[in-house]
């Protein structure tokens, strides 16, 4: 059943993953192809709907997901809130307990070395899905000489070049979202995309 693999599978990944939805991003993509829910280009789309909208990433990624599984009004939300709850019921559970025993273990070494030795195996699977994507995003057809033919090619470099020097230049966040929205609507159009 449908409802019971949503919740099974988004328990795994929030029960095996630390550091929030990206270090997530691997499993998620991992089990949803393993699945065959969707394929990586749906998975890509997925990725920009849940961080453009509102609240935290995993548990957006994960309600997007059992909507697009259930059959259905009611079974679109019923596999919402299987793979909402499978993702967040882990955590809810290691917090329970965390905050249970925490002024007990706070100052022991092994648990304060486990918690130092997480920090490079998140930005690793952080990483790894960066990667995953950009190949996804910038080489869907491969890896080859090619990509420098095409005209997306130099759109998706001048927006990196764009992204750094705005990171760099330290510019309000708002005010990169309100240029980003010009110049995508003025490409969009003058593309005729």
């Amino acid at each position: 059943m449908i409802y019971l693999e949503l919740l099974w599978t988004f328990f795994k990944i929030g029960l095996f993953t630390f550091g929030g939805g990206y270090a997530m991003l691997p499993l998620i993509q991992e089990e949803v192809i393993s699945h065959g829910w969707m394929t990586d280009e749906q998975i890509i789309d997925f990725i920009a709907v849940s961080e453009s909208t509102p609240g935290p990433f995993a548990i957006n990624i994960a309600t997007y997901i059992g909507t697009e599984m259930g059959n259905g009004f009611w079974g679109g939300l019923l596999g919402a809130f299987c793979a909402t709850l499978g993702v967040v019921l882990p955590s809810f559970i290691i917090i329970l307990i965390v905050a249970k025993c925490f002024e007990k273990f706070k100052t022991n070494k092994i648990i304060s070395g486990c918690m130092t030795g997480l920090k490079p195996a998140v930005i690793g699977l952080i990483a790894s899905a960066v990667v995953s994507m950009a190949h996804t995003v910038f080489f869907p057809s491969g890896v080859s000489f090619d990509v420098f033919k095409e005209l997306q090619f130099y759109i998706l470099a001048a927006i990196a070049l764009v992204m750094a020097f705005l990171a760099i230049k330290k510019v309000h966040p708002i005010l990169i979202i309100c240029i980003s929205a010009v110049i995508g609507i003025g490409v969009g159009y003058g593309l005729g995309l």
